[in-house]
């Protein structure tokens, strides 16, 4: 139907009461030169996902996120603090990641403010997804499960396999193509020992999704389903900018399954370059387009997928009008109805 997009800074909080309407709340913590094309990318995935339902997607920006001002004054113009998340009445949240830039999650200067996120999700949503780091921040703050760090970047697409019968992962075919882009990992016995049910995995990258039902139902990603087909592209263009300006000391390896073979040539002979003549002006040869065509999003109908499935468990959690101080559902048997597959005791 419609997706409305709140860029409203401030102002009487607005929401959708009608059976098919659904408020949905986007923190974007993105760096700078990302945050429009997450916002982007997010919203394209929703509106995608539901053709049959009004979505009101609300942005939040959380002031203690390293900015430059420009950027700042931008965010200002369109995102309301996450102040004014705390009494506003939502459906489900995303929460993004970020580039870490402390060794320890708790260093970080946002850490504060994201635990407080973590916890008021699991009392005011339905349901909440969180990406990346901030998949790392929810499960540290609320399991104390420490993320570790990779030997490097855990960077391209990975085939992932499903790892348990639950309905956000019903009529997925396999494998299961999913860009990741990572320095740290959680360990999958430690989510498992804590309750987390993995519902993706990959031989390769590890954990992909999981979940867990405590109050809310939180869905968790350490990959980026929500990516567009040039996302790698350009993240991998940057760390090879970063190199050549001395930001990094060494040069980025490709994303693992990306490149077909004569885009790979292309990157590596130019790798060979920078590391052979390295200054900034080098990147003005770097191969855009031959590393840009054929770029294709293999993981696109997955995604959009398990947005469909998300948006359908919103729908029904409001559907069943649960009442205000009502005990909150903390079971897989207690998935909505509604979802649930005839005669199925599989759900947990």
């Amino acid at each position: 139907m419609a997706l409305f997009l709140d860029t409203g800074r401030a102002g009487p909080v607005v929401e959708l009461k009608a059976p098919n309407c659904v408020t949905i709340g986007l923190v974007n913590n993105m760096p700078d030169a990302a945050v429009e094309a997450t916002e982007r990318q997010f919203t394209d995935l929703i509106r995608a996902a539901t053709p049959n339902v009004v979505v009101l997607l609300k942005l939040y920006a959380i002031p203690e996120v390293p900015r430059a001002p420009a950027m700042r004054r931008e965010l200002t113009e369109r995102y309301r603090d996450i102040a004014e998340l705390w009494d506003t009445p939502l459906d489900g949240l995303i929460v993004t990641g970020t580039e870490p830039r402390a060794e320890n999650l708790r260093d970080e200067p946002y850490w504060e403010t994201m635990s407080t996120l973590v916890d008021w999700a699991s009392g005011h949503t339905s349901s909440a997804i969180w990406s990346c780091l901030a998949a790392h921040a929810a499960v540290l703050h609320a399991d104390g499960i420490e993320r570790r760090p990779l030997k490097e970047k855990r960077f391209g697409v990975f085939d992932c396999r499903l790892a348990a019968d639950h309905p956000m992962t019903q009529h997925f075919p396999e494998p299961l193509w999913v860009p990741h882009s990572r320095y740290n990992d959680l360990p999958e016995l430690a989510l498992e020992s804590c309750g987390y049910k993995i519902l993706t995995r990959s031989d390769t990258a590890g954990v992909d999704a999981f979940a867990k039902q405590d109050g809310s139902f939180s869905l968790y990603f350490q990959g980026h389903p929500e990516y567009d087909a040039d996302t790698l592209f350009r993240e991998y263009r940057r760390d090879a900018a970063r190199f050549l300006g001395g930001e990094r000391a060494q040069y980025p390896a490709l994303p693992l399954g990306y490149f077909d073979d004569a885009a790979a040539a292309a990157a590596e002979s130019f790798a060979a370059r920078a590391r052979a003549d390295r200054r900034p002006a080098l990147m003005a040869e770097f191969p855009n387009q031959a590393l840009e065509v054929g770029l294709t999003s293999p993981w696109r109908s997955a995604a959009v997928g398990i947005y469909q499935k998300w948006a359908a468990f919103l729908m029904a959690r409001k559907a069943e009008r649960r009442p205000p101080n009502s005990p909150l559902r903390r079971t897989w048997r207690d998935w909505p109805r509604s979802l649930r597959r005839p005669a199925d005791s599989s759900v947990r």
